[in-house]
């Protein structure tokens, strides 16, 4: 069973940076590096959101509000992936989660990953 635990959460003002991680552990789908890996957010009251997504072979995408601010990358060898965040905003405010699967249809939605974190929660304060 694969564990995903992400960590880096934090609470900042804006502008601040921040940087996630998420390693995974156990038996993942194939393995690890054949995984697509992707962050999500949450905040109270709203679905859950693709933030970043990135391949097996390193292709990354971007939701729009982030494009510019974060950028997603993966340390094979360490089978962790990080979500470096920079100029955030309160409206990024929300609780990050990690997620893997071996062959999601799309990055970006929620029901195509099959393994999950347990989150780590980010507030940004203005």
């Amino acid at each position: 069973q694969v564990q995903l635990m992400e960590s880096g959460g934090d609470s900042v003002q804006a502008g601040g940076s921040l940087r996630l991680s998420c390693i995974a552990s156990g038996t993942v789908y194939g393995n690890y590096r054949s995984n697509c890996m992707g962050w999500f957010r949450q905040a109270p009251g709203k679905e859950r959101a693709g933030v970043a997504g990135i391949d097996s072979e390193g292709t990354k995408n971007y939701a729009e509000s982030v494009k510019g601010r974060f950028t997603i990358s993966r340390d094979n060898a360490k089978s962790t992936v990080y979500l470096q965040m920079n100029s955030l905003q309160p409206e990024d405010t929300a609780m990050y989660y990690c997620a893997a699967d071996d062959n999601p249809v799309r990055w970006n939605s929620a029901v195509d990953f099959r393994n999950w974190g347990q989150g780590t929660q980010v507030t940004v304060s203005s």
